[in-house]
C-alpha cells in the first residue's frame, strides 16, 4: 500500500527534531558547570541534575601534580629517615650521632607534610628547593651509614682490612726476622775490643803464653771429669768454666777442653792463663789442629766448597734471607762452621777418654754436675733433655718425612731433644759408630732435602735409638727467646740455656735473665773494663 506523500514529509521532519534534541542533551552534558538540583524531577530535573563543566577543567592543574609529588618524596623520606633511626638503635652503631641525625630528619618531613601546601609558582618553588635540599642531606647521610648497616658490606670490609693487616704483619715479621738475625750473628763492640786487648797482650808477652812442652797428664786421664766446650767468643767460653768451677764440689778434678778457631786463640790462650781456676785443668786449642777434620773427611767441609750452598748462606739479602722465615735461622754461617759440627767427633778428638760432658759456650752452671758421671747410661750413648710436650719439638718438626728415606726410618713422633749440655758416652758411641752414621746421613743431605741444615736434626738422627733421657731439672731451656720461665724453674736448674738469639752478651738480651750470666763475668780483668763490658 502507497504511503501518502504528505505522512511521509511528517515522519522525516519528526526524526530530524529528535535527532536534534539529542544532540542538544549531550552538549549540556558536557557544558553544563551548574550542580544539579535534588529537587528537580522529570525531564527537567534529569537534565538539570547532569553537572556542567567548563572545557579548561579536561586540561591537568601543573601546581596540583608538582605538589603531589613532593607529597610522595616526603613521604617516602620520611619513611627511610626513620627506619635507619630505628636500625640504628637495634644495632648500637654509633647510636648518639646517627639517631639523632635520623631521627631529626624524619621530624623535618613530618613538618613539611603538616605545613601548609602553597598555592602559586613561587611558594611551590620554595616547597621544592625545601625537600631537594632535606632529600640531598638524607642520602648522603644514608650513604654515609650505609657501611654500618649493611652486613654484606660490613664483612667485606673487614675481610679487606684483615687481608691488608696480615700482609703488613707478614712483611714485619720478615724484616723482624731478618734484623733478629743479623743482631744476632753481630759482635758487639765490647766483645771486639776485648779480643783484641787479649790478642794484644799475646803478642807482646809470647813466652809467657806459650803451651807447655809436655802436655799435662790431667788432660787425657779419663778418672776425672771431663767437658767440651767448642767457642769462638772470649766472655762466653769463659763464662761457663767460671759458672762450672765456681759451682764444684772439687774444682781440681774438673778438664776443660776448650777449641776455638785459629784466629780467636791467642785471645782465648790468654784468657784462660791470666787468672787461676781453682785448681781445674783447661786446655786450649784450635780446630786446625785436628788435622784429620779435612774435605776428604768431613761431608761438611766438602759441602762447604760448593758455590750454591755458599751463595745460600752468605748472600745477606733481605729477599733471599726472608723466603723461609719458618727456618730462617738455619741460613746462619754459624751451621756450617766446624766449631758447631765438632760435636759429632769427640771419640776421635778425645781417644782416651770414656765419657765427657759437651755444653755449649750460651750456658750458664748453676750446680756441680759431677753426679751425670754416676748415671747409669743403660748402654746409650747421648744422655740428653727431651723436649717434647704435647706435639711440639717432635720429630716431624725438623726433618721432611714426605722423603721416603727419612719416612722409613723415624717415627714423626718421636721426641726430640735438646743440644747445650749433652752427656756422652764416647765407648758405646765408639760401639755404636754414630760418627759413621752421621756422615752418612750428611752425605745425602747435601742438596736440603732431608732436613734443613744445622746440627740438631743430624744429631737427632744419629743418636735417633740411643738416646737416655734424664731429669729435665739438668738442662732449662729458652732463656734466649722465652720471657715466661718461671723463676722456680730457673733456681732448681743445674744448667741454665740462652738459646735463641737474644744472648747475653748482646743488647738484645732479657733483663730479667741477663743477671745470670752477668754475674760470672771476670769483671776484675783490667782487660774487660777496659773494654766497658755492662754488668
Amino acid at each position: 500500500m502507497a504511503i501518502p506523500r504528505g505522512l511521509y514529509s511528517s515522519s522525516l521532519r519528526i526524526a530530524i527534531l529528535a535527532a536534534a534534541f539529542l544532540l542538544f542533551v549531550a552538549i549540556s552534558l558536557y557544558t553544563s558547570s551548574s550542580p544539579p538540583d535534588p529537587g528537580s524531577t522529570g525531564f527537567t530535573g534529569a537534565i538539570a541534575s547532569i553537572p556542567r563543566r567548563s572545557i579548561l577543567a579536561l586540561r591537568s592543574d601543573p601546581l596540583k601534580a608538582r605538589i603531589d609529588l613532593l607529597r610522595k618524596q616526603v613521604a617516602d623520606h620520611a619513611a627511610l629517615a626513620a627506619a635507619y633511626a630505628s636500625f640504628a638503635r637495634r644495632l648500637k652503631l654509633e647510636s648518639t650521632k646517627q639517631v639523632r641525625l635520623f631521627a631529626d630528619l624524619s621530624r623535618n618531613y613530618s613538618s613539611l607534610l603538616l605545613s601548609g601546601i602553597p598555592s602559586d609558582e613561587p611558594g611551590v618553588r620554595a616547597l621544592e628547593r625545601g625537600v631537594k635540599d632535606r632529600i640531598r642531606a638524607t642520602r648522603q647521610l644514608v650513604a654515609e651509614a650505609k657501611e654500618s648497616f649493611d652486613n654484606q658490606l660490613k664483612i667485606q670490609k673487614l675481610k679487606d682490612t684483615i687481608f691488608a693487616v696480615n700482609e703488613q704483619l707478614s712483611k714485619a715479621k720478615k724484616q723482624g726476622a731478618f734484623s733478629s738475625l743479623i743482631a744476632a750473628k753481630s759482635i758487639p763492640k765490647s766483645l771486639h775490643c776485648l779480643a783484641m786487648r787479649l790478642m794484644e797482650e799475646r803478642i807482646s808477652h809470647p813466652k809467657k803464653y806459650a803451651d807447655p812442652e809436655v802436655r799435662p797428664a790431667e788432660l787425657d786421664d779419663p778418672r776425672l771429669y771431663h767437658y767440651a766446650i767448642f767457642s769462638d767468643n772470649v766472655v762466653a767460653a769463659s763464662v761457663v768454666v767460671n759458672s762450672a768451677v765456681k759451682n764444684s764440689r772439687e774444682p781440681w778434678k774438673h778438664v776443660f777442653h776448650v777449641v776455638t778457631d785459629k784466629m780467636n786463640l791467642g785471645a782465648m790462650q790468654v784468657m784462660f792463663r791470666m787468672k787461676d781456676y781453682n785448681g781445674a785443668h783447661i786446655e786450649v786449642v784450635a780446630v786446625e789442629d785436628y788435622k784429620f777434620l779435612n774435605s776428604s773427611y768431613v761431608p761438611v767441609l766438602r759441602q762447604l766448597e760448593s758455590a750454591n750452598l755458599q751463595r745460600f748462606y752468605f748472600e745477606n739479602k733481605l729477599e733471599n734471607a726472608t723466603k723461609d722465615t719458618t727456618n730462617m735461622k738455619f741460613r746462619n754461617p754459624k751451621y756450617l762452621s766446624m766449631l758447631n759440627h765438632l760435636r759429632f767427633y769427640l771419640p776421635e778428638m778425645y781417644p782416651k777418654l770414656h765419657r765427657i760432658l759437651f755444653l755449649d759456650d750460651d750456658v750458664v752452671v748453676q750446680r756441680d754436675l759431677t753426679g751425670l758421671w754416676k748415671i747409669d747410661m743403660d748402654g746409650k750413648v747421648n744422655g740428653a733433655v727431651e723436649t717434647c710436650f704435647g706435639s711440639f719439638h717432635r720429630y716431624a718438626q725438623y726433618m721432611n718425612f714426605s722423603h721416603p728415606l727419612i719416612k722409613e726410618k723415624f717415627n714423626p713422633n718421636a721426641c726430640g731433644w735438646a743440644y747445650g749440655m749433652n752427656f756422652f758416652d764416647l765407648d758405646a758411641w765408639r760401639r755404636e759408630k754414630c760418627t759413621e752414621q752421621y756422615h752418612y746421613w750428611q752425605n745425602l743431605n747435601e742438596n736440603r732435602t732431608l732436613w734443613k741444615l744445622g746440627t740438631l736434626p743430624p744429631g737427632l738422627i744419629t743418636f735417633y735409638s740411643t738416646t737416655k733421657p734424664l731429669d729435665k731439672s739438668w738442662h732449662v731451656l729458652g732463656l734466649g727467646y722465652n720471657p715466661s720461665i718461671s723463676r722456680e724453674e730457673i733456681r732448681n736448674a743445674a744448667v741454665v740455656h740462652f738459646n735463641g738469639n737474644m744472648k747475653p752478651w748482646l743488647d738484645i738480651a732479657m733483663n730479667q735473665f741477663r743477671p745470670l750470666w752477668t754475674k760470672y763475668v771476670d769483671y776484675d780483668m783490667e782487660f774487660i773494663r777496659q773494654c766497658n763490658f755492662a754488668a
